[in-house]
């Protein structure tokens, strides 16, 4: 079977680097037994590839997650981190915490200059800006405790597809072209993702000898092939040559947290999502918690009134996320009194007809206390298992600098941190103490992760990028298909809008909307904006009558569903 799995793989790869251009456009697809849904085509074919010779639903998300490490650098890494919100076959919820840390000379000033501003790029550009990742480490945790193949069986293929390199397809080359004057800051950057500082094209193979090395590192010692050997030393030299601060004590005492998924209930279902130090399930939740008071399958969704509601639960939110929300093992978080039904229905009553302003709402008062480019991929297998992960580098990638001789990019994570108190980040986002820079710290993040069941079976699968808006997306495609019975093609695709609270703005996807609705969100007090797109989401829709999967890629991506 082993042999099978790798010679399979092989072949498609082989076939794959080949073509003058790529076929995959399957932005939908259905099957009985397996689904894998990612952003990038090689990714996911790669993971069907692997659930269709026996492995799980984990050992192919551990594929996708290496594979997009290779073939999509603008999210897909090594160098960053993620969760992983999953239910296996006996519906036992899982939550990986892989996010990155902060390293441990790190301080609560560190990214302030002499007159106590934040630095324009400290925290953004470079390795001054990377926090300690933590990818390697949690796919490797997710592969040996909950999957059936080994690391080398995984990597193999995916180390020659590094090596032997593929053709790079138009929306990448646009992509490197876009980023190329910040790569050529960085001689190590340049080297790989230019030619000779200028733009690669569309057509040309895109070859990372240097990754393909660190991988198999990885693959022949675990994680010691990464965070200890030569591949930590490799990181260690980038950062004293760059102004970084991570240290080989660092990566040594880096270590995955399998966290206890947080859940709540929507109109019958049962959900699960990740818990802080991301903020997203428990912003979702509270959000839910709110619109369950409402009947919002007789609202047409694209209408003023309900998009003014969904813009009313994400300003509370929001406001309650910048308040209390920061890594766990440093702050008491106070999630189940976020997300109860209670706290909704109080918040539910506050919605009139007309805006409440972002300056009127602040954080919930209680009597005590208790990134733009991200990458989601879905995988539900034949035995059941349904897995859910986004893992970033956080910007379009990361802090835009290789790591000199091992190949992959490092990230710019530091950022989700909160640099100064109520100092918005790139993402427009504002935070507090709860989130303020430590040592060992893991930052705040707004990735959501989420798996939907009834009667106990997984039915949908979803995630996200999007930074600050993941959330608000994340939560729009699961009401279009829980309250509006949209198939999750049409879900996906349906027109967006995000609120978050600060700054007071309404965002919504231009062209989905009519001006007529539009107008009337300016007469109830809005300031609203178009942006070109929100979200990139990657979802699966197990029909429990049918048995038959649905899954759909974003056609504001690249991406690719496929199934069997």
């Amino acid at each position: 079977m082993r042999i099978l799995i790798f010679s399979s793989v092989w072949f498609f790869i082989l076939s794959v680097v080949s073509l003058a251009s790529w076929q995959f456009d399957s932005l939908e697809a259905s099957g009985k037994s397996g689904m894998v849904v990612s952003a990038e085509p090689i990714a996911t074919s790669i993971g069907l590839t692997v659930l269709k010779n026996g492995g799980n639903a984990f050992d192919a998300a551990v594929a996708v997650g290496f594979a997009l490490a290779v073939t999509y650098p603008v999210a897909g890494n090594i160098g960053g981190g993620g969760f992983m919100v999953a239910v296996d076959a006996s519906g036992n919820p899982i939550a990986v915490d892989y996010r990155e840390k902060a390293p441990a000379s790190a301080h609560q000033d560190m990214y302030l200059d002499s007159t106590g501003n934040v630095h324009p790029t400290l925290p953004l550009l470079g390795a001054s800006a990377s926090g300690v990742p933590g990818s390697v480490a949690g796919m490797i945790h997710i592969l040996e405790n909950y999957g059936t193949m080994s690391l080398s069986e995984i990597l193999e293929p995916i180390i020659a597809l590094a090596d032997t390199g593929f053709l790079i397809p138009d929306y990448l080359a646009k992509s490197l072209a876009s980023q190329n004057s910040d790569f050529n800051r960085f001689s190590s950057s340049k080297a790989i993702f230019t030619n000779d500082g200028e733009p690669k094209t569309s057509g040309e193979r895109l070859i990372q000898k240097d990754l393909a090395a660190t991988l198999r590192a990885i693959s022949d010692y675990g994680t010691d092939g990464f965070y200890q050997g030569k591949v930590a030393d490799l990181i260690v030299a980038q950062m004293q040559a760059s102004g970084g601060y991570i240290t080989h004590k660092d990566l040594d005492e880096y270590h995955t947290i399998e966290r206890k998924a947080i859940s709540s209930t929507y109109r019958g279902y049962k959900l699960f999502s990740m818990p802080p130090p991301s903020s997203g399930g428990v912003a979702l939740f509270e959000m839910l918690s709110l619109l369950e008071n409402a009947d919002l399958s007789k609202m047409n969704t694209g209408s003023a009134e309900y998009m003014h509601l969904l813009a009313s639960a994400a300003k509370f939110a929001y406001a309650d996320r910048a308040e209390y929300l920061g890594d766990p093992d440093f702050v008491r978080v106070p999630v189940e009194r976020l997300i109860s039904k209670t706290h909704g229905k109080r918040l539910f009553v506050r919605v009139t007809e007309m805006a409440l302003p972002s300056d009127s709402i602040s954080h919930t008062e209680f009597s005590d206390t208790e990134s733009q480019e991200t990458t989601h991929y879905s995988v539900l297998d034949q035995f059941g298992n349904a897995v859910s992960i986004t893992t970033t580098i956080n910007s379009g990638y990361g802090c835009k600098e290789v790591v000199e001789g091992a190949g992959f990019l490092l990230n710019n994570e530091m950022d989700d941190f909160s640099a100064k108190p109520g100092v918005p980040n790139q993402f427009g986002l504002i935070g507090s103490k709860a989130n303020a820079i430590q040592p060992g710290k893991r930052m705040l993040s707004s990735m959501t992760p989420t798996i939907a069941l009834q009667n106990g079976k997984p039915v949908l699968i979803l995630g996200s990028p999007g930074g600050s808006t993941i959330i608000t997306v994340v939560l729009q495609v699961l009401l279009n298909v829980l309250d509006h019975n949209m198939d999750v093609g049409q879900a996906v695709a349906h027109g967006r809008i995000h609120h978050q609270w600060r700054p007071d703005i309404l965002m919504y996807e231009e062209t989905k909307f009519l001006d007529s609705e539009l107008e009337l969100l300016r007469q109830k007090g809005y300031s609203i904006r178009p942006v070109s797109r929100l979200g990139l989401v990657e979802a699966i829709f197990a029909d429990p009558i049918t048995g038959m999967i649905q899954g759909a890629t974003d056609p504001r991506g690249n991406g690719m569903a496929a199934g069997y």
